[in-house]
């Protein structure tokens, strides 16, 4: 008798468990996704001043060149053999998670999949290399992994991809040559070595807004960015659950403020001349702004931006 009782059950809740399941699947299929940008050009998200030192770069004869023919073939194969060596391949049967995030972020940024290494490493950090676009690559360390989300990685990935998009590899490293060559000669070599490693750190500066704006396009969601620069100023996998992201926010806001007197705009300008990157909050301000720009939503709005004969990821050896 229990048993018939139990039978007659499950038949009356299976058009209730029917109709959860259907409304599970009709509330999915209204989430927003992501809009891939098919035909994505580097320029269509190049930050204005990047796009301003870029164009300089390209003027000087032979750059390319210089990378892409003599010191590509040597550099790749060194990088290749220590990340081969050292760390893990990512892909369909490693680590498939983190695989399947750079697969969703190559197909909207419109690129072809570089390889993706995870390393073991105490310091946060991420970079790429690609300088003839044979063998691209991207290293996550692990101590960045453990301290960020899922969207945050994808985040951290496609601000990567940004690098290879807009082939900032062909001018960093002649540029390291450049300051490293002048610097040996005495007295007028070293003004010459700082001039141009100052015109060098400001290219940097300018380039990384760029890649940030690239890890938006990619999460397409300008709260998950920020999350990014935050923890990388000041988290840690204990404390970045208790992170405010407002409370960061509002930061930006105040160090804009210094900037309403000379001695402040100085300071700030001493502050940043010796850095790779600009400052945490600074950027997280930078793509705060953007988010909120016609610019950017016309992006999204056009699914196709004419197609561009598939990207060359040929992007440098970057770090966050």
């Amino acid at each position: 008798m229990s048993i018939t009782c139990s039978r007659g059950n499950n038949q009356s809740q299976e058009p209730e468990q029917h109709h959860i399941k259907a409304l599970f699947f009709e509330i999915v299929s209204m989430l927003p996704t992501k809009t891939p940008l098919i035909g994505l050009s580097a320029d269509k998200f190049r930050h204005p001043l990047d796009l301003e030192a870029t164009t300089a770069l390209k003027q000087v004869p032979g750059l390319d060149m210089l990378v892409r023919n003599l010191l590509g073939p040597l550099a790749e194969q060194v990088f290749y053999l220590e990340n081969i060596a050292a760390g893990v391949l990512v892909g369909p049967q490693q680590l498939p998670d983190l695989h399947k995030l750079l697969l969703e972020a190559c197909q909207i940024l419109d690129l072809e999949p570089p390889q993706l290494y995870v390393r073991q490493h105490p310091a946060p950090n991420a970079y790429t290399f690609a300088m003839r676009g044979k063998q691209p690559f991207i290293v996550l360390h692990t101590s960045l992994i453990d301290m960020l989300t899922q969207e945050e990685i994808q985040a951290v990935i496609a601000h990567e991809l940004g690098h290879l998009k807009c082939e900032h590899g062909v001018y960093l490293t002649p540029l390291n040559i450049i300051v490293l060559a002048a610097g040996l000669i005495p007295t007028w070599g070293s003004v010459v070595a700082e001039s141009v490693r100052s015109q060098m750190m400001e290219w940097l500066r300018c380039a990384e807004f760029t890649c940030d704006r690239a890890a938006l396009l990619a999460t397409q969601n300008p709260r998950v960015v920020s999350s990014v620069l935050m923890k990388l100023a000041g988290g840690s996998p204990a404390i970045a659950p208790q992170l405010n992201l407002e409370a960061f926010l509002a930061q930006a806001k105040a160090y804009d403020d210094i900037s309403n007197n000379q001695l402040g705009e100085m300071l700030k300008s001493a502050q940043t001349a010796q850095l790779s990157h600009p400052v945490p909050v600074l950027r997280a301000r930078e793509i705060d702004r953007w988010a909120s720009s016609q610019e950017y939503q016309n992006l999204l709005e056009q699914h196709s931006i004419g197609y561009n004969d598939k990207a060359k990821p040929k992007g440098g050896w970057r770090n966050w």
